[in-house]
């Protein structure tokens, strides 16, 4: 008898990666708040650092960019672990799509939200 047969094993699984889908969020919220901070800043005329419009545009391009590979790691990584299970392991009729929906398009608008950042950006 496997310790997967605990259905707990499963939905902790699932739990752990909406959790690091939370973290994706957060660091999409963090990056796109860095990234304006450097506009509001610039909008201020504070130039207190040269080249501070600069440095928050890609420290928030890094932050996003970063939100959308630990979504995707975390997709791949619960899907691994999704692959691994016997059938007896998975209650019947679970549905796993959801999952996968849910951090794909995470992904996905961050993805969209570097474009639309980074061609509202002033060179």
């Amino acid at each position: 008898m496997s310790y997967l047969n605990d259905p707990r094993v499963l939905f902790a699984a699932e739990r752990t990666l909406l959790a690091w889908n939370r973290t994706a969020i957060a660091l999409i919220t963090l990056g796109f708040v860095i990234e304006r901070f450097g506009l509001f800043v610039k909008t201020l005329k504070l130039d207190l650092v040269a080249g501070q419009r600069v440095y928050s545009f890609y420290i928030g391009i890094g932050m996003i960019s970063l939100a959308i590979v630990v979504s995707l790691v975390a997709t791949v990584q619960f899907h691994r672990f999704i692959r691994g299970l016997n059938a007896e392991e998975i209650p019947n009729k679970y549905i796993f799509w959801h999952s996968y929906l849910i951090n794909s398009a995470v992904a996905l608008l961050a993805g969209s939200l570097l474009v639309y950042l980074s061609h509202g950006f002033n060179w």
